[in-house]
């Protein structure tokens, strides 16, 4: 095992998060759980007949059956608490109502879960990254508000009367669509994960940045809302019998341009408007953006202002010299798009604490590229031992599944893994499996499995293991 902690000054610290909801983690006391009892959940999880036993420790400890088992749970009983015997000021008093927020917001006390940008990357320019806060998320919609952000030049308020979609190249009927004529066609709205090649790159150097948020960040899953691609180029009369690839162009300053495959695209990718109902935030891309499900985000072009069908790939500059992956030998492999199998535990992870020894549910997000989630295992000892963990419904294609598991925790040092495997087979790898293969100086398409180390005093950091 190695580890090697990120250096980072006090004012560094400050910066990085302490998360708000995410680092509450239910727990239930260890001391009334048997060994018996402890051992099986470990091991097969919960079940009502698990469950029936922790009900009855839970009731024998609030009704104060022994003073040993009592006394823990005195702060969640009702005597003399004034949260719940006396009233409170938001009883008594009238609320506030729609006229004060016609856009909802977030609560003040949720204040702190927010997009960051990691003190470790330098900026140039407008050029940034804002990395989604994955620790205190639930489910697997992303928020508009939180989604990451990748900018190459800033973004944009563009506005949706003059914005103009061209379609060209290997077409017969070119066309330049308006937002309204675009609208005015069929449309689909589709779960789907985006992620930046770079997520998780620092790691490849042996660098372990301090939370999910910085790990992992670079990741979001939204409904997305728009006309299908295939329905687009059908009324261009795209050719595409000698049409294998296609031009997405953006409208930014540093006009993002990247090669699609045409094949895999014709049959999910979206242009697309909408996102989670509403319509696309500016600096996600509004009002236009290609939805190119389980390719790399980059290829996700933002403001899209121009889709060319060609017969061969274009190289343009973001393709032949940025994001591209590092081979040991010193040669570039190019155009390698597809997002692989991957998954990460959020809570605990990297920055928490757990608040005592006892039960908690440990969960995370798993997503492939290539399809849906088959699969997640959960290690609580470095990757010695693997328990399948629960897949929470939907599992959709080319989306985030979110996945839990039991596991009471006796006090002892641990490391927390998860490896996930989709319907293709594909198996999440090692670090060191990946670094046999791509050396360690590459930056993108990371797709490790990620360690969690958890100290006896509860606090969790990140190791990389293997």
């Amino acid at each position: 095992m190695t580890k090697k902690q990120l250096e980072i000054s006090a004012q560094d610290i400050n910066h990085f998060e302490k998360p708000a909801h995410g680092t509450r983690l239910v727990k239930a006391p260890e001391h009334f759980l048997s060994q018996d009892l402890v051992s099986d959940i470990n091991t097969h999880g919960l079940d009502e007949s698990r469950r029936g036993f922790m009900r009855k420790g839970f009731m024998t400890a609030l009704g104060g059956a022994t003073a040993g088992l009592a006394a823990p749970f005195a702060m969640a009983s009702t005597e003399g608490d004034p949260a719940i015997l006396e009233k409170q000021e938001w009883q008594t008093t009238l609320g506030k109502n729609v006229a004060t927020m016609p856009y909802g917001l977030p609560s003040v006390y949720e204040a702190n879960l927010i997009r960051r940008e990691s003190p470790g990357l330098t900026r140039v320019s407008a050029a940034s990254v804002a990395f989604t806060p994955l620790q205190g998320l639930f489910g697997t919609i992303t928020p508009n508000g939180l989604h990451f952000e990748r900018h190459h030049q800033g973004w944009y308020n563009l506005n949706p009367e003059t914005h103009r979609l061209m379609v060209n190249g290997l077409v017969k009927n070119p066309r330049v669509f308006t937002m309204s004529d675009l609208m005015r066609l069929p449309s689909v709205s589709r779960t789907h994960f985006i992620e930046c090649g770079a997520n998780t790159g620092l790691e490849w150097g042996n660098v372990a940045v301090p939370t999910v948020q910085y790990t992992h960040g670079m990741l979001s899953c939204c409904e997305f809302t728009g006309v299908p691609l295939s329905a687009l180029l059908e009324e261009c009369g795209a050719d595409l019998k000698k049409g294998k690839y296609m031009l997405a162009e953006g409208g930014d300053g540093s006009g993002m341009t990247r090669t699609i495959n045409l094949e895999s695209a014709l049959k999910d990718t979206i242009v697309a408007w909408g996102m989670n109902g509403e319509m696309l935030r500016p600096e996600n891309g509004f009002p236009l953006r290609l939805v190119v499900p389980g390719v790399q985000g980059v290829s996700w072009v933002k403001w899209l202002r121009r889709l060319e069908v060609g017969d061969m790939p274009w190289n343009s500059k973001d393709e032949a010299i940025h994001y591209i992956d590092l081979m040991p030998s010193g040669l570039h492999r190019q155009f390698t798009s597809i997002q692989e199998c991957k998954s990460v535990i959020t809570t605990p992870s990297g920055g928490q604490q757990l608040l005592d020894k006892g039960f908690y549910n440990v969960t995370g997000m798993a997503w492939s590229g290539r399809g849906k989630i088959k699969r997640v295992d959960v290690s609580f000892d470095g990757g010695n031992n693997w328990r399948t963990a629960r897949l929470e419904t939907p599992i959709l294609m080319k989306s985030v599944t979110r996945f839990n598991i039991d596991w009471v925790w006796d006090g002892s040092p641990a490391i927390l893994q998860s490896r996930a495997i989709d319907d293709t087979g594909y198996v999440q790898p090692p670090i060191k499996m990946l670094r046999d293969v791509r050396g360690t100086r590459s930056i993108y398409h990371n797709n490790a499995i990620q360690s969690w180390k958890l100290d006896s005093n509860g606090e969790v950091s990140n190791v990389q293991v293997g």
